[in-house]
């Protein structure tokens, strides 16, 4: 749960859940090419990188001086089987929802 608990307050910040999508669906980025937004300094970009590094959701390979960032599968893994095994929660939740708004328009 512990690694969990670091993936989900690593991805509570708007910016690092932003590189992460990015990489999800593009693949593999160098650091500089993961920030569109140019008000985002390079020494913020490497602080951004590191904590999801640290919470083990991100990779670095080295190329020369770049440095190139990926999705550790893994990592998305855990968060999707988190998600999965409590889906019965949220459903029974909605069901007695609507019964109860089922009952109110009848």
């Amino acid at each position: 749960m512990t690694q969990l608990t670091t993936a989900f307050a690593a991805l509570s910040d708007e910016t690092r859940l932003a590189m992460v999508e990015r990489l999800m669906g593009e693949g593999e980025l160098a650091a500089g090419d993961l920030v569109s937004d140019a008000t985002i300094s390079g020494p913020a970009i490497s602080r951004h990188l590191k904590v999801l590094r640290t919470a083990g959701l991100i990779e670095q390979r080295a190329d020369g001086t770049k440095r190139y960032y990926s999705v550790r599968p893994e990592a998305m893994q855990a968060i999707a089987g988190w998600t999965m095994d409590h889906r019965a929660f949220w459903e029974s939740g909605l069901d007695r929802l609507d019964a109860l708004f089922a009952e109110e328009t009848s």
